[in-house]
């Protein structure tokens, strides 16, 4: 039965890893981070494939244990900034993507963790609004909401760092 449970896990990994990963990578921002957290929530998931296998939505489980572990690196960073700070050490310099890419993942940044999460199951990952609402267990009105709150708080934000940028450039 394990290698057929492997090859099921093969398979579901295949399918799934590219949606997850631009799921994580809309959230975060980093993409080397996204692929980080995707593959250590796809280790758990083939810890317990025997259980995850047998739900509705494997993928919903590996996306959920995706978004905590990286609520957990964003706490754990936080903390080390700080430290760093207190230290008085100046950050590195790095070359950084692209001002339209700063832009958005700044503005995204910036919203509540459950609109940025709607954004990118929605806009990302194109899953409709019941199929988010089932994923998250909220209601569809929740999602609906969140989703348009989203919606304009990053057209505000986005027409505030245009503008910004044109009255500062």
């Amino acid at each position: 039965m394990a290698g057929k449970d492997s090859a099921d896990f093969d398979a579901f990994y295949i399918a799934t890893v590219r949606r997850v990963v631009l799921y994580l990578y809309a959230a975060c921002g980093d993409r080397a981070e996204a692929q980080d957290l995707a593959q250590e929530a796809f280790a758990r998931a083939w810890q317990h494939w025997s259980r995850i296998a047998t739900y509705d939505d494997p993928e919903a489980w590996v996306r959920s244990v995706a978004w905590r572990l990286m609520a957990n690196r964003w706490r754990g960073l936080r903390r080390r900034l700080a430290a760093r700070s207190r230290l008085g050490r100046p950050d590195e310099a790095i070359g950084g993507p692209s001002p339209d890419r700063v832009a958005v993942v700044g503005a995204l940044q910036k919203l509540p963790a459950a609109q940025r999460q709607a954004i990118a199951l929605h806009y990302l990952l194109d899953m409709p609004v019941q199929e988010i609402a089932t994923s998250l267990g909220v209601p569809g009105g929740t999602v609906k909401a969140r989703l348009s709150r989203a919606r304009a708080a990053l057209g505000d934000l986005l027409r505030e760092q245009e503008t910004s940028d044109v009255t500062s450039g």
